[in-house]
């Protein structure tokens, strides 16, 4: 009888294990992943690398939240309570240049080129770089916008204190133009839709700081050394996951908008649609990060004053991570 006990516990214990096991599996590595700037069809990937599984089968188990900007996710992830985040590498670079937030390295690109632009409405006066002065400019609190105005304004031929900017939380700026309160923003080319249409389908003017940058980077995936330095295969697993999402985004952009709308209701399918399509000349779904270019990059931050000499691409990029051409 004893013997019967012992055996039935064993295999108790055994099939406790064993769904402990299944369980563990299942999870994963639990972790959190930011948003570049809300919900919005630039984004679109994470959540389409979510709904495909693409995470699971690499077994992490991800939290999407809704990014700000590029100052504030850098505090998010600064204080552990983010993982990976899709940022502006530009951004970035440029405040760890200025000795801010030396602990995060990029492990792949989204955007090979700046998206960073100037957006107006036809008929508010902003035709040419040059009418932004005494004109109000809207941007997002801590964004990059505003960290590489001065180097567009330099090359542009705009006397900067002459610009006014109106700072706002990202999902105000729409209404901020629609509603005049501002001539122009400085957002994403790719957003241009989605402002037109927050203003009635009013046409937009974009002018695109790449028309004097060319060189420069847009968006890409950040993470903390805590994670690259300390756990490269998690962060090997979550930029291919990521990118697989992207590659999907890019040849379904129809359906990756409905995934993300399905997780965030308050998005916009159309806008979403619009971005995608708009930003796929610029992404190459490798997320190639090649060193001579953060290199180039570099040199021109520091020519135009934005960072003191001395950053290294070493410094911002993990390139024993990141995809290589």
């Amino acid at each position: 009888m004893r013997r019967s006990a012992g055996a039935i516990l064993a295999v108790i214990l055994l099939l406790t294990g064993c769904g402990k096991d299944t369980e563990d599996k299942k999870t994963g590595d639990r972790v959190t992943y930011l948003t570049a700037f809300g919900a919005v069809g630039r984004d679109a990937f994470a959540w389409v690398a979510q709904e495909k599984g693409y995470f699971r089968d690499a077994g992490i188990d991800v939290t999407i939240q809704l990014g700000a900007a590029t100052g504030e996710n850098l505090k998010v992830l600064a204080a552990g309570r983010a993982q990976f985040a899709n940022l502006d590498l530009t951004g970035t670079w440029i405040l760890a240049g200025k000795g801010e937030y030396r602990d995060v390295r990029a492990i792949a690109a989204i955007h090979q080129q700046t998206l960073v632009s100037i957006v107006s409405l036809e008929g508010a006066g902003v035709t040419t770089p040059k009418d932004l002065e005494g004109k109000q400019v809207g941007a997002a609190t801590g964004s990059v916008n505003q960290l590489l105005f001065p180097a567009y304004a330099k090359l542009a031929g705009i006397d900067e204190t002459k610009v006014k900017w109106v700072n706002a939380p990202p999902a105000q700026l729409p209404a901020l133009l629609a509603g005049g309160r501002v001539d122009a923003l400085s957002t994403f080319l790719i957003g241009a839709k989605g402002l037109s249409k927050a203003a009635g389908g009013k046409p937009t003017v974009v002018l695109p700081y790449s028309q004097y940058l060319p060189e420069l980077f847009g968006n890409g995936i950040i993470a903390p050394l805590s994670v690259t330095r300390d756990n490269p295969d998690l962060a090997r697993r979550f930029r291919d996951a990521a990118l697989k999402g992207l590659q999907y985004t890019l040849d379904h952009p129809e359906e990756a908008a409905q995934i993300m709308k399905k997780a965030q209701p308050a998005a916009d399918v159309t806008a979403a649609v619009g971005e995608i399509t708009l930003m796929t000349p610029y992404v190459k779904p490798s997320g190639v990060i090649d060193r001579p270019r953060v290199a180039a990059e570099i040199a021109t931050l520091e020519k135009s004053g934005l960072i003191p000499p001395g950053l290294t691409p070493d410094a911002v990029v993990d390139f024993a991570l990141a995809p290589a051409s």
